[in-house]
């Protein structure tokens, strides 16, 4: 029941279309939540805090490639104002930009082509994306308190 539940949180999540008047910060900042919801539920399942469930786990990998393809183009010149946590860098330093998001479109396309049948294959794939968070938030990320 709880693995139906999560699954279908999950599909319905990423089916919903952006808000007709969002601008490129409301929907990156969307894509980043998401992208937490399923950080946040991989690794329950990597530590047993929520029940591993093959097709659940192949779903959070499918959303992170899905993401990722998506992310750059919210990214627009003038878009660092406003309630934003994009770091300057973005713009001032396109080609690492542009570096950054390349290596996370094909990590995370490589995951999501990986065949998960269990919690370790899951984590080999589920690590090769989130190794890209860290350098990112640190790179091109302001945290606001």
């Amino acid at each position: 029941m709880l693995r139906s539940m999560i699954f279908a949180a999950l599909a319905t999540a990423t089916l919903l279309p952006a808000a007709a008047n969002a601008g490129p910060v409301e929907e990156r900042q969307a894509i980043m939540k998401a992208n937490g919801r399923d950080t946040k539920l991989g690794g329950a399942m990597l530590k047993g805090e929520a029940p591993f469930d093959a097709a659940t786990a192949t779903k959070i990998l499918a959303n992170y490639a899905a993401a990722a393809k998506a992310f750059p183009r919210h990214f627009p010149a003038g878009s660092n104002t406003g309630d934003t946590e994009a770091s300057p860098a973005i713009w001032a330093k396109p080609a690492d930009w542009k570096a950054a998001t390349a290596k996370f479109q094909a990590d995370t396309t490589t995951a999501a082509a990986m065949k998960i049948t269990d919690a370790a294959s899951f984590g080999k794939a589920f690590g090769l994306v989130t190794a890209n968070c860290k350098s990112c938030h640190e790179g091109f990320r302001i945290k606001k308190d």
